[in-house]
């Protein structure tokens, strides 16, 4: 919204006048941006808020008072959880997984992506395409064909069976986000290095990941949590409980006639602790990650 009361200016290079626009804010239109945010947010804590209550009820309270406060803090449903042998396996088994993806999912798509940015070679933007595609691959509709690979590979039950598709499935926005990302370096400093001799390796070690942090640690934090998260592939792939990541390990509290509820909620929020905690720390380098290459496409 703007004021055409503003004052005319005179242009010091042209000698044209102009008016400056000058912003009015629109009170209702604050309203609204303030009520639709206080609405995204009650949609994402609320969920949070009832998950972490049930962790302290009792299973009868939890059927009667499912999203209200407990009535009697039953605090042994996390403390079972804590002391849980099984709680710390499966942690550590979701930790393994999750940080291999990360390590494999920066080191291929950082590759790919450079040279996506800065080298120029038969067929560059048709494999770049190409690979884009995946965006648009459900990953439910390759669970057949993946499992029967994954077989024949030898890798059933096995977190390697896991990771690979992880970082498979992983390339196409990793890719994509370091490729744009990294043709924000400017091209004079790539030209530069190989005016005095830099090969291609150093410059990508030594300009390129320097001044890609941001974006580093945005494509990192996605395939962190991706895989954190990850059942339907696990579920699919492992078979003896001791090789389980966390979310299978919720069936360890689900008996043949009941199901531990209470439990459960404990188990999940004690669980997803680690990736929130992780967002709130990084949030900072995600927002600067994500818009690192806003600018040129």
């Amino acid at each position: 919204m703007t004021d055409i009361s503003a004052p005319i200016l005179p242009d010091l290079l042209g000698g044209v006048a102009y008016r400056q626009p000058t912003r009015v804010r629109d009170p209702m239109a604050e309203l609204y941006r303030l009520l639709i945010l206080v609405l995204v947010a009650g949609v994402v804590v609320v969920p949070l808020l009832a998950t972490a209550f049930g962790g302290f009820k009792s299973l009868g309270e939890l059927r009667v008072n499912t999203f209200g406060v407990p009535h009697v803090w039953v605090w042994s449903n996390y403390g079972d959880i804590i002391f849980s042998w099984n709680y710390w396996h499966f942690l550590l088994n979701s930790l393994t997984i999750a940080a291999v993806t990360v390590f494999l999912t920066l080191v291929v798509a950082a590759t790919a992506a450079f040279a996506f940015a800065h080298l120029k070679f038969f067929g560059d933007k048709f494999l770049f395409n190409y690979l884009i595609l995946g965006l648009t691959f459900p990953f439910a509709a390759s669970i057949l064909p993946l499992f029967i690979k994954i077989r024949d590979l030898g890798l059933l039950d096995s977190h390697w069976g896991i990771i690979l598709p992880q970082v498979a499935f992983g390339l196409a926005i990793s890719v994509l986000l370091l490729r744009n990302a990294f043709r924000q370096v400017p091209l004079e400093l790539v030209e530069a290095a190989l005016v005095d001799g830099c090969s291609y390796p150093r410059i990508f070690f030594s300009i390129i990941l320097p001044l890609s942090r941001p974006i580093l640690s945005t494509v990192a934090i996605i395939a962190f949590v991706a895989s954190w998260n990850n059942f339907l592939l696990p579920l699919v792939v492992l078979n003896s409980t001791k090789q389980y990541p966390w979310p299978l390990g919720l069936m360890d509290y689900q008996g043949q006639y009941m199901t531990f509820w209470q439990l459960v909620l404990a188990f999940i929020t004690m669980t997803i602790l680690p990736a929130i905690l992780v967002f709130i720390l990084a949030q900072r380098h995600i927002v600067e990650g994500l818009t690192a290459g806003a600018v040129r496409g």
